[in-house]
């Protein structure tokens, strides 16, 4: 049993316009059994903020990269799989986590001296086990997953602030208080984490549902794939710089996806 995972990010039309480099990135990584991913959001007003996101991730998948070990020290001996994060014990860790992207930023604001609000970017992560996923969220963008006995779930409605075209940051005041926390228990197979860029294409604003036309080729995509991230595979990548997205969104558009493999 194992994950498979890809992350690609494109530059939004608008952003290719103004020569304004890609404000989005998305990585993952896998220890072990377990797949950690996030995706981050620059601020459209922010004047580093394609820095403050990658940051962002790469302090998040740097500092999540014991989660292996931390999960393994809370097996009893008699336990075959990890046991769920209980939802206080998930917001405590993803508190940790944010802190330290806190910091991070803080010191990259410092060290080139320039305000910490230049790298504002949302913050989205997921802890996927093969029995059960934790999540958060910071800003919008959203977290789709699915199994084989449920239907595409979006687990976090986007925030969307007070006004048209607002959104909470990470280096927001009432980001920590803003942050959405969800532990699912269950074998979850298919995880597609984006930013908002993708969100009126994959989301049926009307009932905050996810458009399953938007997900099946995606995971198809996976299942059919044997290594989704490899050199030469540029499927996603298609997608994502297709003139048939671009008429829809011209935004940059991120995307991590992954899916849990059964040995047959």
């Amino acid at each position: 049993m194992s994950w498979k995972a890809i992350a690609r990010f494109a530059v939004g039309t608008s952003h290719q316009e103004q020569k304004i480099p890609c404000q989005d990135y998305g990585h993952y990584r896998i220890f072990n059994d377990v797949i950690v991913g996030a995706v981050a959001d620059g601020a459209g007003s922010a004047k580093y903020s394609h820095i403050g996101s990658k940051l962002a991730v790469e302090t998040t998948l740097k500092y999540l990269s014991t989660i292996s070990e931390y999960l393994q020290q809370r097996k009893r001996c008699w336990q075959k799989v990890y046991q769920p994060l209980s939802e206080q014990e998930a917001k405590k860790l993803f508190t940790k986590t944010v802190n330290h992207v806190i910091s991070d930023l803080t010191k990259q604001a410092a060290n080139k001296d320039y305000s910490v609000n230049d790298l504002a970017c949302t913050l989205l992560v997921f802890i996927a086990t093969p029995e059960w996923v934790a999540a958060m969220q910071i800003g919008d963008g959203f977290i789709v997953m699915s199994s084989q006995d449920t239907e595409y779930q979006m687990l976090f409605k986007p925030d969307k602030g007070e006004f048209f075209n607002e959104t909470t940051f990470v280096t927001s005041v009432s980001g920590l208080e803003e942050m959405q926390v969800k532990v699912f228990s269950g074998k979850q197979e298919f995880i597609c984490a984006a930013t908002d860029g993708l969100e009126k294409v994959a989301i049926r604003f009307s009932d905050w549902q996810p458009f399953l036309p938007f997900f099946k080729p995606l995971e198809a995509y996976l299942r059919e794939t044997e290594n989704p991230g490899c050199d030469g595979e540029n499927y996603i990548m298609d997608f994502l710089e297709s003139d048939r997205l671009n008429a829809r969104t011209n935004d940059d558009k991120t995307l991590v996806l992954c899916l849990f493999e059964k040995e047959i």
